[in-house]
């Protein structure tokens, strides 16, 4: 399974840091002492022994997580003030009278309807009866797979995972991708796991399944049947799944069949008729996890239609909820929210509804974030980090002395190639058929998801469009796309604490400079490197010198391992091997950058630390987040991001530089060896 290779967690992008508002839109601030954050320091440690706590440690003592967050610190914060400056613009537009179809009255009028909770209240799970009747109609699983396809054009449908988008290994065509599908729980393990916490959470989901179906009418003797099977369902398909870390390899989650051919593998399954019903004209498919779909076909036949429809009934309630009244966004947030993340309160309506109006008309809402957020000269600031990054990375790969001068040619050909997007895009999307109205949260949504299908489904024969964007322009992330050799930076991650015009070389180098040296890094981490710079699935390295770079890549893995929290868990080395990677290349090429500007060769202290002090504390602060437990044992299992701490500590200590900086001796608890520090660029 091809994924977006980004810097931030999982989904929502969480970094830490200081409130400080409204900065970095001019070029002409002065420098000023307070971008990093000396109260939060725990100076009573040692840098050698736990940078991260020495930099953050009385933060981290202090630091209350928010009822409605699952932690709380720099990237939490930052995505806060977007959500505050997004919420202005919304209630603006929603106030006044705009001219029908415009921008300003899509978001305006969609916000509005989220806020509505009245006539929310009111229509109950009304919208979702429709729905519910076709299920109630099926007869066999014939009739249930043309549900399910036919679904998909009106944001219903469920169980064929997929997308179209640019062949891996014909990067210029677009294809369409069948991925696995069909359960609730984070991950596989969840539905096998016998300890206490993956126990309690199996308990918890199936009295989740159970109070949906009582909120739409049955009775709760049948409802906690329905649960009960439901529960087996998706443990029968669970075990079809692929592993977090096996959806990484690239070349195993490539799998091109004729349609014929994979008919054969999947008899019962009538492709021809799925993939009319989807509205996709092809006579080739991409499957990612094949083993999911033959599962599948087996299950159509040998599970009691009643069962299946049950299942569809509670993936319907399920993935509306939060579009329905009270009673069922509360149960929602009760299974989610409290029983997975741990969070104590849902968020305030107001933010769910900023959210879900980012998520569904997010380059409309874009347009009017960036007039007032965004400006050329930060674009024209950040275009010239990224360029800086960019010859410091072709310079530490003309010196490698691991790798051979033709593999060192194919490298910077890719490197050169990367095509580089900052702040949004150069061309908007467009939303013309989508219909929205202040009295219908519901529908808006449902227009909104027919929208983004009919845009997905119309790429199918055209070229692929390597202008389009995968995140919004408020969003705090940035990510790098392997099958277009991009590297993207929406205006959500370019404020403080990433990045600000006021701030001193040492500390933007730090911060956005790491991020920008983590993307790029990612083209050539153990997933980004088998692709080329054209972002074809293809093995451009001498046979020699792969060997040499999974060794290294190993060593990087086996130091991930080792790290331990909570109740000594420990990190999954492979899981967070490609973030790693980035992490470790993304810091070294940041500071070897920074050290080319006026103030990385300047000893002239600020706030009593020097230059190349201020760009690790920096890089700190950016980490500076603290976690709830329950989120973080999820993801242990599912983010291929190493928790805060180990993003910090992993690439320092592999550092000389860092150990110069901090006179750093050999007795420090966390001292590495040069022969043993790790990294590959």
């Amino acid at each position: 399974m091809k994924t977006k290779l980004s810097l931030s967690l999982a989904g929502l992008a969480l970094l830490a840091a200081c409130q400080n508002k409204d900065k970095g839109h001019t070029a002409n601030k002065e420098v000023r002492t307070e971008f990093f954050n000396k109260s939060g320091m725990d100076t009573t440690v040692n840098p050698g022994d736990n940078f991260f706590l020495y930099a953050n440690g009385q933060w981290m003592k202090k630091t209350e997580i928010p009822k409605t967050e699952r932690g709380w610190g720099s990237f939490y914060s930052l995505y806060d003030d977007n959500i505050k400056a997004l919420n202005q613009i919304l209630t603006d537009a929603s106030k006044e009278d705009h001219t029908k179809g415009s921008l300003e009255q899509k978001v305006g009028d969609f916000y509005a309807s989220g806020m509505d909770t009245l006539a929310i209240e009111k229509a109950g799970y009304t919208p979702l009866k429709p729905v519910l009747a076709k299920i109630d109609g099926l007869k066999d699983y014939k009739e249930l797979i043309n549900f399910i396809a036919e679904g998909y054009k009106d944001g219903n449908g469920d169980l064929l995972d997929f997308h179209v988008g640019a062949d891996d290994k014909i990067s210029s065509k677009n294809a369409v991708n069948f991925s696995q599908s069909g359960i609730t729980l984070p991950e596989r393990s969840y539905y096998f796991n016998n300890d206490a916490q993956t126990k309690n959470i199996r308990a918890e989901f199936l009295k989740y399944i159970t109070q949906l179906f009582v909120l739409t009418g049955a009775k709760k003797e049948d409802a906690a049947k329905y649960a009960d099977n439901v529960l087996k369902l998706e443990t029968s398909i669970a075990n079809s799944h692929s592993t977090p870390v096996e959806l990484r390899d690239p070349q195993k989650n490539y799998n091109k069949y004729y349609l014929a051919d994979f008919q054969k593998l999947t008899p019962d399954i009538d492709w021809k008729s799925v993939l009319g019903k989807l509205e996709i004209k092809t006579d080739t498919i991409l499957v990612g996890q094949p083993k999911y779909y033959q599962a599948l076909n087996n299950l159509f036949k040998t599970v009691p239609i009643e069962t299946w429809k049950e299942k569809l009934k509670f993936d319907a309630i399920s993935s509306s909820a939060n579009a329905l009244s009270k009673d069922f966004r509360a149960a929602r947030f009760d299974f989610f929210g409290k029983t997975i993340n741990g969070l104590k309160e849902p968020k305030e309506r107001w933010k769910t509804i900023v959210g879900s109006t980012d998520q569904n008309l997010g380059e409309l809402l874009g347009q009017l974030y960036v007039k007032e957020h965004f400006t050329p000269e930060a674009k024209k600031r950040m275009l010239e980090m990224v360029d800086n990054l960019q010859k410091v990375y072709r310079s530490r790969i003309e010196k490698l002395d691991w790798m051979s001068p033709a593999t060192k040619q194919k490298a910077i050909e890719k490197l050169n190639a990367f095509i580089k997007k900052i702040g949004y895009p150069d061309k908007w999307k467009k939303y013309d058929d989508v219909e929205i109205a202040k009295n219908s949260y519901f529908a808006n949504i449902q227009s909104a998801e027919k929208h983004t299908y009919k845009e997905m489904v119309g790429k199918m024969g055209k070229p692929v469009d390597k202008t389009e964007w995968d995140m919004t322009p408020p969003t705090v992330n940035a990510y790098y796309n392997p099958s277009i050799n991009e590297i993207v930076f929406p205006a959500g991650i370019l404020q403080f604490p990433f990045f600000d015009f006021g701030a001193d070389n040492a500390i933007n180098y730090g911060a956005i400079g790491a991020v920008i040296g983590h993307e790029m890094t990612h083209g050539f981490d153990d997933q980004g490197r088998q692709y080329d710079k054209d972002g074809n699935l293809k093995d451009w390295w001498t046979a020699a010198d792969a060997v040499k770079f999974n060794d290294k890549a190993k060593k990087v893995a086996d130091l991930y391992n080792s790290f331990t929290l909570l109740d000594n868990q420990h990190v999954n080395g492979q899981l967070t091997l490609g973030e790693n990677l980035a992490d470790i290349g993304g810091l070294a090429i940041a500071y070897e950058a920074f050290k080319l500007t006026p103030d990385g060769k300047s000893d002239k202290k600020i706030d009593g630390f020097t230059p190349d002090q201020r760009f690790f504390l920096s890089f700190a602060q950016v980490w500076r987040i603290k976690s709830r437990d329950e989120s973080m044992r999820v993801r242990l299992k599912t983010d291929p991001h190493s928790p805060e701490m180990f993003r910090v500590n992993g690439p320092v200590y592999s550092m000389e530089a860092f150990y110069k900086a901090f006179n750093i001796p050999a007795t420090a608890k966390m001292y590495v060896a040069p022969a043993n520090r790790v990294g590959v660029w």
